[in-house]
């Protein structure tokens, strides 16, 4: 039996998912539900609306730009969510950290200061946590460089063992160097499979047809890092601006999910983001994703 694509049809831009138990949980960009939009399902397509997952900000932001969200499961009771939102003394977008018991929260996040927050560089955008196969932590992010007309890079660093503060060197990954990806690079979700790492991120105008995921091959989680070339999701008949994707594993099949919004939609400022799901399979280190499509033939 499939499914119907988006999977959840109102505005929850920047998706990310994380599976607890035998129920999923899904978090967004402030929108309609709150400053993180909270979702729960049994299935990956059928989704209830949960609420705010970060009701309470930290006095350094305010309410207006949380973006963004991924969240880390480092236990049945310890929680750790990655979010962009103003840091009102510099004026940019910086990455902060917050921490919950439950996959719902409400997170809490008591710094006096963002994690990260490149005020030279635009900013800090899009955090990204990923566990290697031996333990270790990592995030990885964007200087937000396109809000100041320079490069933009994607990020990587150890992570504390708690999660909450970056160890050891930074690394520069890949920034914007190939035609269709524009003036930016953004929104990278790190994948181990086997011995090779696998870098998806996003490229171009979050609100242009033309914004699409990417691929690179990493050496190991901190690169260095190959691009594939072209884009491996791009916009279809029924979804413009594929992106901000992050990986699923469900009974030994892999799953794209991302924010799509209707080809109808061009030219209103933003487009309503939707929730969709696509399937990702693989030749050899080649990832390939399904085209956005309404009617999926397939089922998680």
């Amino acid at each position: 039996m499939g499914f119907t694509n988006p999977v959840y049809d109102n505005n929850f831009a920047d998706p990310q998912v994380i599976a607890v138990g035998d129920s999923y949980y899904a978090f967004a960009t402030n929108g309609p539900l709150g400053n993180i939009q909270t979702l729960k399902s049994a299935d990956l397509v059928s989704w209830q609306q949960v609420g705010d997952a970060l009701p309470a900000l930290p006095a350094w932001t305010s309410p207006g730009k949380v973006w963004a969200p991924e969240v880390a499961v480092q236990a049945a009771d310890r929680y750790v969510m990655y979010y962009t939102t103003s840091h009102d003394e510099s004026h940019r977008q910086c990455v902060g950290v917050a921490v919950a018991s439950k996959p719902e929260g409400p997170y809490v996040d008591k710094s006096s200061k963002p994690l990260i927050c490149q005020e030279n560089e635009g900013g800090s955008i899009d955090a990204s946590p990923f566990t290697d196969s031996t333990g270790q932590r990592w995030l990885y992010w964007k200087n937000d460089g396109n809000a100041i007309g320079v490069d933009t890079w994607i990020y990587a660093s150890r992570l504390s063992p708690d999660g909450v503060s970056l160890v050891g060197e930074i690394a520069r990954l890949i920034k914007q160097t190939l035609p269709w990806e524009g003036d930016l690079v953004e929104a990278p979700y790190m994948v181990e499979r086997g011995d090779k790492f696998h870098l998806f991120y996003s490229a171009n105008a979050y609100d242009k047809a033309s914004y699409a995921v990417g691929h690179a091959l990493c050496a190991s989680p901190a690169g260095p890092c190959t691009k594939s070339g072209d884009p491996i999701l791009t916009s279809s008949d029924d979804a413009a601006g594929p992106g901000h994707n992050m990986v699923l594993v469900k009974d030994n099949r892999y799953w794209f999910v991302y924010h799509a919004w209707d080809p109808a939609a061009v030219g209103s400022d933003p487009p309503g983001r939707t929730m969709w799901l696509s399937e990702l399979s693989w030749t050899a280190d080649t990832p390939h994703v399904q085209p956005p499509l309404h009617n999926n033939p397939s089922h998680p």
